[in-house]
């Protein structure tokens, strides 16, 4: 570090004793931890006083902002009543079954069932699980490939991780066999010189016909994909992408998992991103907003067939053989429920809709910046793409960790956003004002600015 800290001082016992994930080491060893004391709204603040806007909403799941008196009381009064047991051998919380009622209520299917975990990772695991249980029992041993998209995530955990195809799992030893990976849907970067959108995701679905043609439609489980690439930089699919994968996957009985992990309970504008992009999944992964936060859970949300095929194979085998002790917590469950009546039912959701105009025009305006190659967004999440040229796209040297740069300016200037790859990636809580809005992109623009003149 520049300035080595205290050796009492909070910094200097997390460097002691915490071992970080997804944090880049250099900027690191440069700037030092942040270590955070409590939230009020949309802003934390640490161990010094110092306050920072988070418009990154914690990572992406803080929707009701970090002082929500509704959700602590939720969580309060479960604690008090039942502070906590499993899902296992039929015996489980009414929370549990509330929640799962309210889900399949809420969820695009007529009916289905969830399962609960404690993660995203969990629930996209927990999902690949039951395809292939599914496709065992059933006779299909071989029907086991997973299909994804490169840049999409879908978690840590050794199968999530497998599917998400980010060049950063090679040292893991991953991916796991049998998990395939597609072209990412980003026209801006991708597209081919004289191919508008529309031949491109004709391309696209042409390339899924081959892939599976080559695979085997009797070997792959399953489809799934984040109606917008969260983690990949917020890729927002070129128009007609999912109308255009959908029928050849439903054509090849492959069922397409819609990973809501960033994008359901309103981050694009509408409760679930498929929703948004008008497709319509076979089962749904939940986690983050479903708590606001609050506590640590995810689900796997099975539409009729799904959940139909689940039940029959495991009334083959007598069960199941699939769970974790905090599935279906009765506390994680009861705050659950309330955040989302919150999103719901006291105006989160409408606000989303409301700010959301005005969030992607202050981003937009970002590209008349130099080295701005491209804003893309949707609701409250947007990206902004940095590029040494503009005219050609060509990217700024890894070398210069442009992104980093930028992230480490706006920390000075009491804001949190994230480093994507080349991207700058927002995305505020669902709580967020107009002004908080004009505070966020002002403490960008400045940073940006500041940036892209020392780079020269």
């Amino acid at each position: 570090m520049n300035q080595p800290f205290p050796p009492n001082s909070w910094e200097a016992r997390a460097e002691r004793s915490v071992l970080y994930g997804f944090t880049d080491l250099p900027a690191l060893k440069e700037h030092g931890p942040i270590v955070l004391t409590h939230g009020t709204g949309i802003e934390v603040h640490d161990v010094h006083g110092r306050s920072y806007i988070d418009a990154n909403a914690g990572l992406w799941n803080m929707v009701a902002g970090f002082d929500h008196a509704g959700l602590t009381a939720a969580a309060k009064a479960q604690y008090d009543r039942f502070p906590g047991y499993h899902a296992f051998f039929g015996r489980l919380s009414d929370q549990t079954v509330a929640l799962s009622e309210r889900l399949v209520e809420l969820s695009p299917f007529d009916s289905g069932r969830v399962f609960f975990t404690s993660s995203g990772s969990e629930a996209n695991d927990t999902m690949v699980k039951m395809l292939w249980f599914i496709n065992t029992v059933s006779g299909r041993p071989e029907k086991r490939k997973i299909l994804t998209r490169e840049n999409g995530y879908h978690g840590v955990t050794v199968a999530a991780a497998s599917m998400t195809a980010k060049p950063y799992n090679r040292h893991f030893g991953l991916p796991l066999p049998g998990f395939v990976h597609l072209s990412c849907p980003h026209y801006w970067r991708n597209g081919e010189e004289g191919e508008d959108e529309a031949a491109y995701v004709a391309r696209l679905a042409g390339e899924l016909e081959e892939v599976i043609a080559r695979e085997g439609a009797e070997t792959i489980a399953g489809f799934f994909a984040e109606p917008v690439m969260g983690a990949g930089g917020v890729i927002v699919p070129p128009a007609g992408y999912f109308q255009a994968i959908a029928p050849i996957l439903r054509r090849h009985g492959i069922p397409l998992i819609s990973d809501e992990v960033i994008c359901g309970f309103g981050r694009t504008g509408r409760l679930w991103g498929c929703e948004s992009f008008d497709f319509e999944p076979d089962a749904i992964i939940a986690s983050k907003a479903l708590s606001a936060g609050y506590f640590p859970l995810g689900a796997v949300i099975l539409g009729e067939a799904l959940a139909a095929d689940l039940v029959e194979a495991s009334e083959k085998t007598d069960e199941f053989v699939h769970g974790f002790t905090a599935s279906g917590h009765p506390v994680g469950c009861a705050i659950g429920l309330k955040a989302i009546d919150v999103i719901v039912n006291e105006g989160l959701l409408d606000n989303v809709r409301a700010m959301a105009p005005l969030f992607q025009e202050r981003l937009q305006a970002l590209t008349a910046l130099p080295h701005i190659g491209e804003a893309r967004g949707i609701g409250l999440m947007g990206a902004l793409e940095a590029v040494a040229d503009v005219g050609t796209k060509a990217p700024f040297d890894e070398d210069l960790r442009v992104s980093e740069r930028i992230a480490a300016r706006c920390l000075d200037n009491g804001l949190i956003c994230r480093p994507l790859g080349s991207a700058i990636v927002l995305c505020p809580p669902f709580i967020v004002t107009e002004s908080d809005i004009g505070a966020i992109f002002d403490r960008l623009e400045e940073s940006l600015r500041a940036v892209f003149a020392g780079i020269g």
